[in-house]
């Protein structure tokens, strides 16, 4: 046979098309350089075309040290390390590791201390939704929510800064209470003038901007829910996917809204220690559970399954309103509260020697801390237990089998806040 020959027959043989039609696994990185794992975080992604088969979160890029930096600190200086975790919810971070070491030393805080700390952990748990909530639209090619998100975010701040000179790590609320009672007459919040139409240069009470804001805010939710929750677009790349049922919930640890998105109702407002629990007695208020059966919760997507994304979305924007209702309640209290607004706690007090452990409701999920003194001022273990890791591992189950262009969705639904986890 000729060689013109052996290449005709090469060439028209089908099989040659039937053997080189196959794919290959390949491993993808996503990250830590890629707009929605937001620089910190690095997914190893085994994929055979645009399927994914497995993915492997790899964590470490922001890794400080912190908890041993605890041990050689006394717990007032532990607080800004605190900010440093969760640096979207520093104010509910700072709450947690006070509440630990007033646990630890049998502190019971003044009724004044108290409302603040619910006022200013709710301010923070609706500053932190409202990241989760345009962020999450912005992964997924909406870009006007994340610019109203931003812009009722930076009222909060301009709040914040008023109360404690800081707009981002606070070291506000402390062991006994806060460092400052809450300010008196401000100029309104440049922000909050534009929006309500009043003079820029109008001086008004602390608490009564921070009235003027809430009613302002509590009908523009709607706004929200036209945008993101009920727009179709929103639905088609959130419904039906990335689906953790009650039980895996459960397994890995999950917690917040993750967990209350797959039909758990658990709430450490509610069902967690005295100590914490105490804080939030005579509040009125609803816990989002999926699958949202409480009618004030609004209509529901017909096309919703129970711990999808949307599910866990929706969880935080219902959170939302009830935080201002926390605080509506809370700012009625705080005039007639009992107490001061912080007991005295010494920078060289000595810890006793115990060990405890104490978890509050963060508004990704249940943040722990555990401490041992043992008769020094600084104590000989400092630990923190973050909801974010828990709540990350169940990335690699729920990845399996989707596409690469639906990963972003899974992990925004997640509302991952790396600090927390590198710490």
């Amino acid at each position: 046979m000729s060689k013109r020959q052996t290449m005709s027959l090469t060439l028209e043989d089908p099989r040659i098309v039937e053997f080189d039609v196959r794919t290959d696994e390949m491993l993808v990185n996503m990250g830590p350089q890629h707009p929605s794992t937001h620089g910190v975080l690095r997914l190893l992604l085994k994929t055979d075309g645009e399927i994914i088969h497995e993915v492997t979160p790899h964590i470490g890029y922001l890794h400080r040290c912190a908890e041993k930096i605890g041990e050689n600190l006394s717990p007032p200086q532990w607080i800004p390390y605190t900010d440093r975790m969760d640096y979207l919810a520093a104010m509910n971070m700072n709450l947690g590791f006070a509440l630990t070491i007033e646990k630890l030393i049998g502190m019971d805080v003044p009724e004044k201390a108290m409302t603040l700390r619910v006022i200013i952990a709710e301010l923070g748990r609706i500053a932190s939704h409202l990241v989760g909530m345009g962020a999450y639209g912005l992964d997924l090619g909406s870009f006007s929510p994340f610019l109203y998100a931003f812009r009722e975010r930076e009222i909060i701040l301009d709040l914040f800064e008023e109360a404690c000179g800081a707009r981002l790590t606070y070291s506000y609320l402390t062991i006994g209470g806060a460092t400052h009672d809450l300010p008196g007459e401000i100029t309104i919040p440049p922000g909050l003038a534009q929006l309500t139409g009043r003079n820029p240069n109008l001086r008004l009470q602390w608490v009564d901007a921070l009235r003027m804001f809430l009613d302002w805010m509590a009908p523009r939710i709607q706004e929200y829910h036209t945008l993101l929750t009920r727009n179709a677009i929103f639905i088609r790349r959130t419904v039906d996917l990335g689906i953790l049922t009650r039980e895996m919930a459960i397994s890995y640890g999950c917690t917040g809204p993750v967990l209350r998105g797959s039909g758990v109702d658990h709430d450490l407002r509610r069902d967690g220690e005295p100590i914490y629990t105490r804080m939030y007695q005579g509040y009125k208020y609803k816990i989002p559970v999926a699958p949202f059966a409480d009618p004030e919760f609004g209509s529901i997507p017909r096309e919703v399954v129970l711990g999808d994304n949307w599910c866990r979305f929706f969880v935080r924007m219902m959170e939302v309103a009830q935080s201002i209702e926390i605080v509506r309640q809370a700012l009625d209290r705080y005039p007639t509260s009992k107490g001061e607004y912080r007991l005295p706690f010494k920078l060289n007090q000595k810890l006793p020697t115990d060990e405890v452990y104490l978890e509050t409701e963060a508004p990704r999920g249940q943040m722990g801390f555990y401490v041992v003194g043992d008769g020094d001022a600084e104590p000989f273990r400092a630990r923190a237990k973050s909801s974010c890791f828990c709540n990350l591992s169940v990335t690699g189950p729920l990845c399996q089998g989707i596409l690469i262009a639906d990963i972003p969705a899974i992990v925004g639904s997640l509302d991952i806040v790396m600090g927390e986890i590198d710490r």
